[in-house]
């Protein structure tokens, strides 16, 4: 990295941290609603505030690495669901749960089920969120952050230890967020969360251009065989050519029942009912602005495959040697070695599920896996084998190479880039701190310790609690680069909370006289079942084992409301004086994204 890049890189991070903090300066935490206003910003946020917040503290290095990973690999274009599927989504969230939640004047989403239920199924739900974004979303935004960081910078010469980068990435974000809350999040989310969408564009650009001038013998197509296209083609045409294979949303790891039954729950889940994203949404001047801030949020999930799948596809078609030669050093070497030492041992248990794309590729080297496994099941017997997958290829490694090989160097675009991967970790890891401190301030410390307290000391407790949980993030991340099980588990734990707190809400909102007690028997519910699936039904996907729980949850709750039913109907109550007329142009607008994303399945199936 030159000098012109690293000026604007912190140039860049620096206007972030100064327009955050100067923006948030007004706010009146010493006042009659200054809880409100650190932690809502005021209740003021306008729709293009809202928008592109969602999309900057949605988009970290996980989705930014992560999901260019997956499209290079074996998903290609179908990893995109978890963006296209969202933008309906947030749609419905616009018009179904949005109108509820700013009604009754809620500071989080936990005390909805109050209103609805009782002050346990809030509690029940407040302390399972929290340990849920600290011990899994926070620790692990930080670690994923701190290795697309360390990385990045390995690539230009610069080697940072790290525990490190987890301290700097975590330290950057609760600076700010501590100083200013939400306010200061979604103006640094501004320039932040544009820097992604304008980084990522610049990448797909210069992916385009690399491809379109790489000699057609350099090139592999999507399945990892020699290219076959005409020497002639240009970019668009070879693009087309090399990847009909992976530009396709109907795939084993994103079949099409699972688009119809199962993504929506996590989707629902996340973006209607996390307090690490709807605060921004109930932070909004009112219910047109947050419904068009939902719907801008929409359309610009649409443009995000765009702008790290599809180059990440373009990635394996130029780097495949690079991406197999980061497999091999992961493996300290040699990939086959425990195939190899498994070959040694006539006592061995082990069988190899060998890279689709390598296997393609090197026919001999998968009849010979193939026939090894055979002769293994045979003599051991299949129930009695162990599965272990060779991975020939290392396809996260394909942003990292994009964008080593192809940004302009001392040009002031690495350095932009960079700020762009730095800011979409940063606005990530300031969500959730900013989430958590809500939830844990409003929900029990005013709620149960302190409820009349002055607001500042619900803001300087906030305060605390952010640097608290950013230390132990910051202690605890480093951590998982020696237990990458663990963390890999982990990510399975959002299941047993997300499920169960979708059920207690479609059932509070469909059923006013259910019971009071149905919101913490739906939540316990799951997480109960929940278990019981991974661990009886490990190989069933684990969209279908929620959409199970899901509807076995439901059915315990219409159960249970038919026996147990409350005296009188809840009513959902007005308790704001926040402008709440819908907008239409934000319908007609939702309508058109709906559109779009119908469009975009049709197209690409």
């Amino acid at each position: 990295m030159g000098i012109i890049d690293l000026i604007v890189f912190v140039g860049f991070i620096a206007a972030v941290l100064f327009v955050g903090l100067y923006k948030s300066k007004g706010e009146d935490t010493h006042g009659d609603v200054g809880a409100e206003d650190y932690f809502l910003a005021g209740r003021g946020l306008t729709w293009w505030l809202i928008g592109i917040s969602l999309i900057a503290a949605n988009i970290s290095a996980e989705q930014f690495v992560g999901m260019a990973g997956k499209g290079a690999g074996l998903d290609g274009l179908s990893v995109s669901s978890w963006e296209w599927i969202a933008a309906i989504t947030l749609v419905v969230v616009a018009f179904v749960l949005l109108p509820y939640f700013l009604r009754t004047g809620i500071t989080t989403i936990p005390e909805f089920l109050e209103v609805r239920y009782n002050h346990w199924a809030r509690l029940v739900m407040t302390v399972s969120m929290t340990l849920i974004l600290i011990f899994v979303s926070l620790i692990g935004v930080i670690y994923a952050g701190a290795i697309a960081m360390t990385k990045l910078f390995s690539e230009f010469g610069t080697e940072i230890p790290l525990p490190v980068a987890c301290w700097i990435l975590g330290g950057l974000a609760a600076g700010y967020v501590a100083v200013g809350g939400l306010k200061a999040c979604a103006w640094a989310d501004l320039l932040q969360g544009t820097a992604l969408i304008v980084g990522g564009g610049m990448i797909t650009y210069f992916a385009f251009q690399k491809l379109g001038i790489t000699n057609v013998s350099e090139l592999v197509d999507a399945t990892g065989a020699a290219a076959t296209v005409d020497a002639g083609a240009g970019a668009m045409e070879k693009f087309g050519t090399l990847n009909e294979s992976a530009l396709h949303m109907d795939t084993p790891s994103m079949p099409w029942p699972v688009l119809i039954i199962g993504i929506w729950i996590p989707n629902f889940y996340y973006w209607g009912l996390n307090q690490y994203i709807t605060q921004r949404i109930l932070g909004s001047a009112s219910l047109a602005e947050g419904q068009k801030g939902l719907v801008f949020a929409g359309f610009l999930k649409l443009l995000i495959p765009f702008v790290i799948v599809i180059p990440g596809i373009i990635a394996f078609n130029l780097y495949s040697n690079e991406m197999a030669e980061g497999a091999n050093i992961d493996a300290g070497g040699n990939v086959f070695a425990m195939y190899e030492e498994a070959q040694a041992d006539p006592a061995t248990t082990f069988v190899f599920d060998l890279d689709v794309k390598y296997a393609a590729t090197h026919p001999e080297k998968a009849a010979e896996i193939s026939a090894f496994n055979e002769a293994v099941i045979a003599r051991a017997g299949e129930g009695n084998v162990v599965k272990k997958a060779i991975n020939a290829y290392k396809y996260d490694d394909a942003m990292g190479l994009l964008i080593s090989k192809l940004i302009p160097k001392n040009k002031g675009l690495l350095g932009f880039v960079f700020a762009a991967l730095l800011g979409a970790i940063v606005s990530s890891l300031a969500a959730i701190l900013n989430a958590a401190s809500t939830l844990f301030t409003m929900d029990v410390y005013q709620r149960y310790i302190r409820p009349q307290a002055k607001q500042f000391e619900f803001v300087t407790f906030g305060r605390i609690c952010i640097g608290i949980f950013v230390v132990i993030g910051c202690v605890l991340a480093p951590m998982l680069v020696n237990f990458q099980s663990i963390f890999d588990y982990i990510q399975s734990i959002q299941g047993y909370v997300s499920t169960g707190i979708l059920a207690v809400f479609i059932y509070g909102l469909l059923n006013r006289t259910g019971g009071q007690w149905a919101g913490v028997i739906g939540i316990v519910a799951n997480a109960g079942i929940y278990h019981y699936m991974l661990k009886k039904h490990a190989d069933m996907h684990f969209l279908y084992s929620m959409s199970v729980c899901l509807g076995v949850v439901l059915a315990v709750l219409v159960v249970y409301g038919l026996i147990f039913k409350s005296k009188e109907k809840v009513v959902f109550s007005s308790n704001t004086t926040m402008d709440l007329t819908p907008s239409k142009g934000a319908l007609y607008a939702g309508l058109a994204v709906s559109a779009l994303t119908v469009a975009l399945y049709v197209i690409f199936w």
